[in-house]
């Protein structure tokens, strides 16, 4: 394997890492200004996090192996998930394991590994958001997999790198009827899966609405550090996976240096601007009501159900 694919790996992976507290900084901005707040800034994020680090980790009485090694698997799978998607480049030393399947089942692996921690820690507020993570879960991974899959049937084959590079050389299957449910469904889900608006609220503590925020409360120090960077690594791949998809412009499908980091700019500008609409439009959002998270997550499954329709309609399968 080329020089250029482990480096645009080693990149992407680089990229994401230091930018996923930017952007979530940037994301905490957007909305204070708009709010008609100053704010602290978009470097907040990785203020707080060297000051988690600096603490002394303090593990709650009773808990076990789920409860400590949860923030390793949340920050490990995200990492692993990162390096397998093709963000910058499509062929990559591991562009051959990026398929579908395994990307989605790491997600859910770093889910639930949370979930149990929650589990573990014996709170009513932990089963509480143990539980309804779970519920979330039930219905956002299908989702995701049938989303993609939509897009995968053109290319003929399940593998992510191939469904990218079959998007840049022909961007015209994005403006189908298939690539736009597929967008509004993969879009939903990446709202639901990530913990904001309208499905949770990153920011609240308020025990009847909490849902990722009760599974943590337990946390502290470098533990609640690698939480919090955890979801912060899952919120920006999804959204690179999310601009991938469908603005693949720019993904580089050769060996060039240049073309490389170029990538990786339009990588960066394309994941802000997405971080910035859903920041916009959360402010003009409310949480709904948890009853009804199943009934907006079924509609973006019945979304993606029908891009699978017209994908197989279109290509006449």
């Amino acid at each position: 394997m080329n020089a250029t694919g482990t480096a645009a790996v080693a990149a992407q992976v680089g990229l994401v890492t230091a930018g996923a507290p930017w952007l979530a900084g940037l994301m905490r901005q957007v909305r204070a200004r708009l709010e008609g707040r100053a704010g602290a800034g978009i470097g907040q994020p990785w203020r707080d996090l060297r000051k988690q680090l600096r603490k002394q980790p303090v593990t709650a009485t009773g808990t076990g192996p789920a409860f400590r090694t949860a923030p390793l698997v949340l920050v490990a799978t995200a990492l692993v998930v990162t390096a397998l998607v093709p963000l910058a480049a499509t062929r990559t030393p591991v562009s051959g394991h990026a398929d579908l399947i395994v990307v989605v089942a790491l997600l859910a692996l770093g889910t639930v590994s949370l979930a149990l921690a929650g589990l573990d820690t014996g709170t009513a507020f932990g089963g509480m958001g143990a539980s309804r993570e779970m519920t979330v879960a039930a219905l956002v991974e299908p989702t995701l997999l049938m989303s993609v899959f939509a897009l995968s049937i053109p290319a003929g084959s399940t593998n992510l790198a191939d469904i990218v590079s079959g998007a840049v050389h022909d961007p015209g299957r994005l403006a189908t009827p298939t690539g736009l449910l597929a967008a509004v469904a993969l879009l939903a889900v990446t709202v639901a899966e990530t913990g904001r608006l309208p499905v949770d609220n990153p920011s609240t503590h308020l025990e009847l609405t909490m849902i990722h925020e009760a599974m943590v409360l337990e946390y502290s120090g470098p533990d609640l550090a690698l939480i919090e960077l955890g979801a912060q690594l899952r919120l920006t791949v999804l959204l690179g996976l999310l601009a991938a998809l469908f603005t693949p412009w720019g993904i580089t499908t050769g060996t060039g240096w240049a073309a490389l980091g170029l990538a990786l700019v339009l990588l960066a500008a394309k994941v802000a601007l997405l971080g910035s609409l859903i920041a916009v439009v959360e402010v003009f959002l409310a949480k709904i009501r948890l009853f009804r998270v199943p009934e907006l997550l079924a509609g973006s499954f019945l979304l993606a159900l029908l891009a699978v329709a017209a994908s197989y309609f279109l290509t006449g399968e």
